[in-house]
């Protein structure tokens, strides 16, 4: 498994959209907006390949000089729970370290509460309804 950034717009990327689609916002009822992918390009985009072949992904974005917010994290639905997910935590990690934040803050799904809480993250706060099911912020200072 290769796991690296990745360019917005790129054949890449594209994957990596289709994935955050099907794993994301399809059952949700869900889709992507031009503006809502055009916002993207600032962020710092990850994703896990075998090969070709897309695995997972996530992004991150700035939230404040210090403070990173991990976001559309999503691995095939088949993978789940094989590593992929932890890899890109520590990769995601590595990489907001390395570019001087120090926490890194998430809006999580309540299903994926256990995984964050095995990997170190930590609830802040109550449930918030956010794409219209419930979330926790989760906050870990690295």
């Amino acid at each position: 498994m290769a796991l690296k950034i990745i360019d917005h717009g790129s054949p890449e990327y594209l994957q990596m959209v289709k994935l955050r689609d099907d794993v994301l916002r399809k059952p949700l009822g869900l889709v992507f907006t031009p503006e809502e992918l055009d916002g993207e390009k600032e962020n710092m985009l990850i994703a896990a390949f075998e090969e070709e072949q897309i695995l997972g992904c996530c992004m991150l974005v700035e939230e404040y000089p210090d403070i990173v917010r991990l976001r559309q994290m999503a691995v095939l639905n088949d993978l789940q729970g094989k590593g992929v997910g932890r890899a890109l935590i520590n990769f995601a990690e590595n990489l907001a370290r390395d570019r001087g934040f120090r926490a890194i803050r998430m809006h999580a799904r309540i299903n994926a509460i256990g995984f964050y809480e095995k990997v170190g993250y930590v609830v802040k706060g109550d449930e918030f309804t956010e794409v219209t099911i419930p979330h926790y912020l989760m906050e870990k200072l690295l």
